[in-house]
């Protein structure tokens, strides 16, 4: 996992309420056998026509948002099917941090499992975020090592869970964390081993 610990960039506002992995990844790009392509297939069919064209009106099209990195979410982002790609698109398209009030549950799993910061704000800072940004976007700082949140003259705080800020802090995922107790890991299987010898591998039946 890369790194987190103070990222600037543009933000995208997309304040609908209710955004589901189907909209943010479409079953069409689910079909590969790795994880290629992803970053087409994010909002595809909100980025593109049936043509495959260019939709000039949607945020992430906009000239000002060649270097997005985060997204301003509306409540509930990531309902429905739970499908690691959606997360996994995001990040190939450069973005590193989503900044709402509530994502689904699931999403937020995948999310954190793959260096993906969600942030959550409370309604009145999320609103305040949203009027800073203004509908075309604008440029803010992540800083996860303060944990702050600025956009121009408005500086923001947000909680994370401890043990999450340090892994994204340091870019480790979920094996590199439990490879950080391989020592004791052993320790452990070599005295369960040998109060039960019969269930070493090779020992007797």
């Amino acid at each position: 996992m890369q790194k987190f610990l103070s990222v600037t960039g543009m933000a995208a506002p997309m304040p609908a309420a209710n955004v589901d992995t189907d909209v943010i990844m479409p079953k069409a790009f689910l079909k590969g056998i790795d994880r290629a392509g992803l970053a087409r297939g994010l909002f595809h069919d909100l980025r593109f026509d049936a043509k495959g064209r260019t939709r000039p009106d949607f945020i992430l099209n906009r000239k000002t948002m060649r270097d997005v990195r985060f997204l301003l979410t509306g409540p509930n982002f990531g309902c429905g099917s739970s499908r690691e790609h959606a997360v996994w698109g995001m990040l190939q398209y450069g973005i590193r941090a989503l900044i709402g009030t509530t994502f689904a549950g699931i999403f937020a799993d995948n999310a954190a499992n793959n260096g993906l910061l969600l942030i959550s704000l409370g309604e009145d800072d999320r609103d305040r975020l949203f009027r800073a940004a203004g509908p075309d976007g604008a440029e803010l700082t992540v800083d996860l090592v303060g944990r702050t949140v600025t956009c121009g003259g408005l500086r923001l705080e947000f909680e994370i869970e401890p043990s999450r800020r340090q892994a994204l802090m340091e870019g480790r995922d979920r094996i590199a964390t439990t490879l950080q107790m391989k020592e004791q890991i052993r320790a452990f299987e070599a005295a369960y081993f040998a109060e039960a010898p019969w269930l070493a591998r090779g020992g007797a039946a």
